[in-house]
């Protein structure tokens, strides 16, 4: 009951009108860590390399912002999902134009496999950071999930174009094949 009680406190913090700036702009780092996973050596040095761009989408616009971020993500670490998605909620609600905010909801949406509910947050997402790695390998999932595996596979590869070492490269050979039988 404390918690949910504080979780509705940070929702109600900046008060009615209050206006979510723009998110940071990280594009040049972007950009220079998916140079940077393009030309690794190995998964090793890519995966440290796809932290540092968690890092930046992870960037909230303002403190409000991260504390809704924060709150959710902890949340679903907790197996929290109805908290987590509150907290998501409140977040996108404050701030519509920043992706990770969809991205996350998807995410929770995605463990409770409401696959319809995660489709379009990843594709909001998706449109607000077309560079989202993790975005368009969740929307590869979902959509496998969906059984729309040629769907699925030009997500994937859209991913592995940013950065061949994701772990998801995995199942591309599975989306192929799927795609084959169909």
């Amino acid at each position: 009951m404390i918690g949910r009680v504080c979780l509705l406190l940070l929702v109600a913090l900046p008060g009615a009108g209050a206006a979510c700036p723009q998110a940071p702009d990280h594009s040049a780092t972007l950009d220079a860590l998916i140079a940077q996973a393009q030309a690794a050596p190995d998964e090793r040095s890519a995966r440290l390399l796809s932290n540092r761009m968690w890092e930046l989408w992870a960037d909230a616009p303002d403190t409000h912002a991260q504390e809704l971020l924060d709150e959710g993500m902890t949340r679903r670490a907790a197996h929290d999902l109805a908290g987590a998605l509150l907290a998501f909620d409140a977040l996108i609600a404050y701030c519509p134009d920043y992706a990770e905010g969809y991205n996350q909801r998807a995410f929770v949406n995605f463990i409770r496999q409401d696959y319809a509910a995660a489709l379009p947050d990843l594709e909001r997402a998706l449109a607000l950071s077309p560079r989202h790695t993790g975005a368009l390998t969740g929307q590869a999932m979902t959509l496998m999930a969906l059984e729309r595996p040629g769907e699925a596979a030009l997500a994937l590869r859209r991913a592995l174009a940013l950065n061949p070492w994701l772990s998801e490269r995995h199942l591309l050979p599975v989306l192929e094949e799927m795609e084959r039988d169909i």
